[in-house]
């Protein structure tokens, strides 16, 4: 981008910062101008770089289809003031908008959002700004009209753009705290959306996801290993007659093999359910079948949640059904959120490494002062990624009617170089980093540490040094 878009991005972030004023004062955010207890110093980016590298997965299957390769994105800020730093993401075509994964190659779908994400590097090229949030709002509006035009879909969701910027957005995050001397998460996060964060969590759930098809002797396997809550995905393949009959038929096995199994972090001492339909349910009665054969079987009690039933455009009012259903690639932004709320979903999946970090402050604070629970979701990400969805996870308050915090964590299922992407954790060895009996330890040393999420991830660092 020429020079000249640098001075229009300004003239636009002031803009959009007046316009998000108002619609957040709407649903009770504090608007940007009220982000932070001292001011901060403009900082101007000197140097954008981006590059990638693609790891491969075992199948996962979801939402009717399945990847098989994960494109882990890294983008690079260099201020005026010589400081370097990086942020890492894990692309999520088939998640964010099936559509661009339907409609094209796997490797063109990853090609497509990270084409977003060089887009935005190249849109701060020059630019200035005073913190990650109001940042955000400046150019989200922009990368997203992008994304509509090179993958011609006029309605591409907004979770699309929002994954394209979850790297942007944590190298901003990472320069804005080394130009302010900031070295602990709690001190990152803004006056406005403290509250929303506010927990301390010394135990917080490791939560394995199982695709579709996955039979019940391996979630029995999990559950033997300490794992007490998983994700579970339903919505099978086939027509919707079909759909419910698997969905029921893998109901009642898996009740059956883990139904019995006691746990000390729930109230009820039993195991709980967490289902995702990943939008595959069409029709409201269609659900209800799913969730009166549960109440049936004896289920019922124990499905703590269901995530993503219906399809974002079905308005369907969720409140009645008796179970918790909550919202996750639906609630793209803190506007949808609040959408979501008002239909009766009653948690909501945040995902700091799939809808940005600065997105999933203002979804919390607004979950917080409704009342809403939250608890954090997966994109298959690497272990890196895992700690910055861990900081947001160990801070959220207890989900109802369990005792710790809750946080999905599948990669280690998927990744095929597990081991290796842990080599390149900088704090691989800390006691928070891996799972023990079903949960991770994020004792003081991860607080004081703030999981590692400061610290220079050398292999990702070098793709640039070498420059």
């Amino acid at each position: 981008m020429k020079q000249s878009n640098t001075h229009r991005i300004s003239r636009r972030a002031f803009v959009k910062t007046a316009g998000s004023a108002i619609a957040l004062g709407a649903v009770g955010i504090p608007p940007v101008s009220k982000l932070a207890e001292r001011p901060s110093a403009p900082i101007k980016i000197k140097r954008v770089d981006a590059d990638f590298e693609r790891e491969p997965l075992n199948p996962y299957r979801f939402k009717g289809s399945a990847i098989t390769d994960s494109w882990q994105t890294v983008a690079f800020l260099e201020s005026d003031s010589g400081i370097q730093k990086i942020g890492l993401a894990t692309q999520g075509v088939l998640w964010s908008d099936s559509r661009v994964f339907a409609a094209h190659s796997e490797s063109a779908g990853n090609a497509l959002m990270y084409n977003m994400s060089e887009y935005a590097l190249q849109l701060l090229k020059g630019a200035s700004f005073t913190n990650p949030v109001e940042l955000l709002d400046s150019i989200l509006p922009e990368v997203l009209a992008y994304g509509k035009k090179i993958t011609g879909i006029s309605d591409l969701r907004k979770t699309f753009a929002l994954n394209a910027l979850v790297c942007v957005d944590n190298a901003a995050w990472l320069l804005y705290a080394a130009e302010n001397k900031i070295t602990q998460f709690d001190d990152l996060i803004p006056a406005a959306y403290q509250q929303g964060l506010s927990h301390r969590h010394t135990q917080v759930a490791s939560i394995p996801a199982f695709s579709v098809g996955t039979t019940p002797e391996r979630i029995k396997a999990a559950a033997d290993e300490g794992y007490f809550i998983m994700k579970l995905k339903t919505g099978a393949a086939g027509t919707q007659k079909e759909m419910l009959e698997k969905d029921i038929a893998f109901l009642t096995a898996v009740h059956k093999a883990i139904g019995h199994y006691e746990t000390p972090y729930t109230k009820s001492g039993k195991i709980p359910y967490y289902f995702d339909a990943n939008g595959r349910y069409e029709h409201k009665d269609t659900l209800q079948r799913f969730i009166d054969h549960a109440h049936k079987i004896g289920a019922l009690e124990q499905i703590a949640v269901i995530e993503e039933p219906f399809d974002e455009s079905n308005e369907t009012f969720v409140g009645g059904f008796g179970v918790r259903i909550a919202a996750d690639e639906s609630a793209h932004t803190v506007e949808d959120a609040a959408i979501k709320i008002e239909q009766g979903y009653g948690a909501i999946a945040v995902k700091a490494i799939a809808k940005t970090l600065s997105m999933t402050m203002k979804i919390t604070q607004l979950a917080y002062e409704k009342k809403v629970p939250c608890f954090c979701a997966d994109l298959t990400v690497n272990p890196i990624l895992v700690d910055w969805n861990k900081a947001v996870a160990a801070r959220l308050a207890p989900f109802p009617e369990m005792s710790i915090g809750l946080q999905e964590t599948n990669g280690h299922q998927y990744f095929k170089r597990w081991d290796t992407l842990m080599s390149y954790h900088p704090k691989a060895s800390g006691s928070w980093v891996k799972t023990q009996k079903g949960v991770y330890q994020t004792d003081a040393t991860f607080y004081a540490q703030s999981g590692g999420i400061f610290d220079v991830p050398q292999h990702y660092m070098d793709l640039f040094l070498s420059k």
